[in-house]
């Protein structure tokens, strides 16, 4: 009976993936199940699904990150802002997106370790104070006219079928797996999330595994900001309004314990897969994108009470 159990939350996000998309294949036969439809979903997966990658190691460690979408923000505006200047490498917006999702980081990693601030309200206030240094130094308006290389970032198709952004999602996905179960890195970070206390007592220096796990998650923040960048060839200050929502709602409802220490990275991934599906699903059914927000809100709710009842369970 135990073993069932433990089937379930391990494989049970599989099971409500491929329910649904019967369900919209069969709703929606002609429309949904359109190649094109299909590389859609996977393509619209993958930002939030990068941003969810990197929100992932802080939950696991047992933090939150609300600042996520404001440094996609910020780290979009930044690289346009480089892009723009004619005869510069291609590597300096690369850089300086993933170089201010980084800081970013930092400071969170820094308010919540060391100065023992809540993460809630660091982020918090990263999140607002970030906003606004996007839209101070955009202007705010979007920053146009980047060079024509900028686009080959993102902006490109493989076989001029797949989205590259598909492709940069996989990485980094497997990228993360690979930290998360192959390292000690990634056994410190569940151990973190698990109990601090006890990791604190066998060695692990908690503060600096936080600082760590924060930086990682601007620049995965970073990294979504730069590709958006360069997707839409445009530095936007009011891009990502929202997207730290959606990243959590992928971790939450992949099976990642919001009180940290547990989940699977594969988990996100579907995670962000089924919530694409979901958006995607709604739009072809001609539901409107307000009540699309509803019922994320909706599913957010309902994956961490499932949580929280089976860590009561369990006990």
């Amino acid at each position: 009976m135990n073993r069932k159990k433990i089937n379930f939350k391990n494989y049970g996000i599989f099971v409500v993936f491929i329910v649904l998309v019967i369900i919209l294949m069969i709703l929606s036969p002609n429309a949904f199940a359109k190649p094109r439809n299909l590389i859609n979903v996977v393509k619209q997966a993958s930002i939030n699904g990068v941003l969810a990658c990197g929100m992932m190691f802080v939950i696991i460690a047992g933090g939150i990150d609300l600042s996520a979408g404001s440094v996609v923000a910020l780290s979009g505006v930044v690289a346009a802002y480089l892009a723009q200047m004619q005869g510069l490498p291609i590597f300096v917006p690369i850089l300086g997106a993933l170089g201010t999702g980084a800081l970013i980081g930092l400071v969170n990693g820094f308010g919540a370790a060391y100065a023992e601030l809540p993460p809630f309200i660091i982020t918090l206030a990263t999140m607002s104070i970030v906003r606004g240094a996007a839209l101070i130094l955009s202007g705010g308006s979007p920053v146009f006219g980047l060079q024509e290389q900028f686009e080959g970032i993102a902006g490109i198709s493989i076989a001029n079928v797949i989205p590259i952004l598909v492709l940069y999602f996989l990485l980094i996905a497997v990228f993360s797996g690979f930290i998360l179960n192959k390292t000690v890195f990634g056994r410190h970070v569940y151990a973190i999330g698990g109990n601090s206390i006890t990791a604190k007592v066998s060695g692990i220096n908690v503060k600096s595994m936080l600082l760590r796990v924060y930086i990682i998650c601007g620049v995965f923040s970073g990294i979504a900001g730069l590709l958006i960048a360069s997707r839409t060839m445009q530095g936007s200050p009011t891009v990502g309004v929202g997207y730290e929502m959606d990243a959590i709602a992928a971790v939450v409802i992949g099976g990642v314990s919001m009180s940290g220490g547990s989940g699977k990275w594969y988990g996100t991934i579907i995670g962000a897969l089924l919530l694409a599906l979901i958006s995607n699903g709604l739009d072809i059914l001609g539901v409107s994108s307000n009540f699309q927000q509803i019922i994320k809100g909706i599913i957010i709710a309902v994956a961490v009470y499932l949580d929280l009842r089976g860590k009561k369970t369990s006990a």
